[in-house]
């Protein structure tokens, strides 16, 4: 048996790091921001991007339809920010512990708008699931097809995910108010 080691495994081809790069270039900002709203934490949204793009580079080659690249990077956002917040609710500080208040960084507080901050608190709130339904439906505007496709869900689980999740939220921010 043979070690390849990391050298002698071949690169990518150019065509790789000029769709990777065009693809980063269009929509990077959306899918941190799409992180963002999903875990409440700039460096770790920036992260979870990163860390999908350079997935995606080192799978160019496998992708049998290089248009669906996009749909690609997303489902590995989700995905990644779903890992994020599963290990933080298994790190997650015992109830009371001030330090466990908020995880969103001073420079983030600083950078989001009192009425953002409010639904983007009242969304952290929701159900995991019910939060991804908003953000994909509302934030990036797919349409029911693609974000049950991206969920692994079907269509009508994304009505009523939706619905539960927009009644959720609007109970949450009437409460505040």
């Amino acid at each position: 048996m043979e070690l390849k080691l990391a050298r002698d495994r071949p690169r990518p081809p150019a065509e790789a790091l000029d769709g990777v790069t065009a693809l980063y270039r269009e929509h990077a900002l959306g899918l941190i921001r799409l992180a963002v709203v999903m875990l409440g934490d700039r460096q770790a949204a920036e992260d979870v991007v990163q860390d999908a793009f350079t997935g995606l580079y080192r799978r160019w080659h496998a992708l049998s339809d290089t248009s669906k690249a996009l749909g690609y990077v997303r489902n590995s956002v989700l995905n990644g920010s779903r890992t994020v917040l599963r290990k933080r609710a298994r790190q997650q500080a015992p109830p009371g512990d001030p330090a466990a208040a908020s995880s969103v960084s001073p420079e983030a507080e600083a950078l989001l708008s009192e009425e953002y901050r409010e639904v983007l608190e009242a969304m952290r709130r929701l159900p995991d699931r019910q939060r991804e339904a908003l953000v994909l439906r509302f934030y990036l505007d797919l349409t029911e097809r693609d974000i049950a496709k991206s969920m692994g869900v079907t269509r009508g689980t994304v009505k009523s995910t939706t619905s539960r999740a927009l009644a959720a939220l609007r109970r949450t921010l009437e409460d505040q108010s």
